[in-house]
């Protein structure tokens, strides 16, 4: 099976490029103060390889921007679309409305604002819709059924968190099969350290295999120790393609990277599995 290359993380290659990220805004921080930085890194992952890219809508909710949210969500899916080649895919962030690592935090009724959000990104000429980074089961679930409800292709990821400790490898792909059930056309796991990955592709590619959904995973980089990211190292990228090679022989087919990673990871894994069904077919 083909490879999709996704991209790597925005916030913290903003950050990477000495543009601030405060709280509540995060990264749409960005949009408002230095767009061009978010076009420059829309630009160097294409380069990289990569053909599926987010839009920095993660943060782009009425709860942190208040009034003006729907154009700056606009503005970043705009950006995404004028930085990269064409042909290649834009995927419009539906991230938890609260924190990510925390799922304690999800609101009781999420529907409605993703709902919103969904709508939007949708408006605004998404190609998919990415519902990512959820370690609380039930609102990614919402956030899916707000999506698929647009009509536009709708991708499901949920996280495990920095420790893998916020959903079990099992809990996460039930979450899994349960969004390719309610419309999902491909399911991930994402923001796990590369290094634990594994452990949950596994039982996702068990999950879904049955229901004929394609699935993938993009990790941050783990701890600083192990030496996949977060500052410049010469072999991050190996090391965080060694992982990768584990989870496409597992089955994967859409492969990216997330938080402490960049562009020459994405680079990595282009050129390695950029020639993968040629490779193949010559065994």
């Amino acid at each position: 099976m083909p490879v999709t290359i996704l991209d790597g993380p925005l916030g913290t290659e903003l950050l990477a490029r000495g543009v601030p990220t405060p709280i509540p805004l995060w990264s749409a921080w960005a949009l408002l103060h230095q767009p061009e930085v978010v076009s420059a890194i829309h630009r160097d992952y294409a380069a990289a390889g990569a053909t599926v890219h987010t839009a920095n809508t993660f943060r782009t909710k009425r709860r942190q921007l208040g009034d003006g949210w729907a154009a700056l969500a606009a503005r970043a899916v705009t950006l995404a679309r004028a930085a990269v080649p064409a042909g290649h895919r834009i995927a419009g962030s539906v991230a938890p409305l609260e924190d990510c690592y925390h799922p304690e935090a999800s609101p009781p009724a999420p529907g409605p604002e993703h709902a919103e959000l969904a709508r939007c990104l949708a408006d605004a000429g998404v190609d998919l819709l990415l519902c990512e980074t959820f370690p609380h089961v039930g609102e990614g679930l919402a956030a899916v059924d707000a999506c698929v409800a647009t009509g536009v292709e709708t991708w499901a990821s949920f996280t495990a968190g920095p420790h893998a400790d916020l959903l079990s490898p099992e809990a996460l792909a039930d979450a899994c099969a349960e969004a390719a059930r309610r419309g999902a056309a491909a399911v991930l796991v994402n923001c796990v350290p590369a290094a634990r990955t594994l452990d949950f592709v596994a039982p996702i590619a068990d999950a879904v295999g049955p229901l004929g959904v394609p699935f993938g995973a993009y990790a941050n980089a783990g701890s600083v120790d192990e030496g996949m990211g977060w500052a410049p190292a010469p072999q991050a990228p190996a090391r965080y393609l060694a992982h990768a090679e584990r989870w496409v022989a597992a089955g994967a087919t859409l492969i990216g990277s997330c938080c402490g990673t960049g562009p020459a990871h994405i680079r990595a894994l282009a050129e390695r599995f950029s020639g993968l069904d040629a490779l193949e077919e010559d065994r």
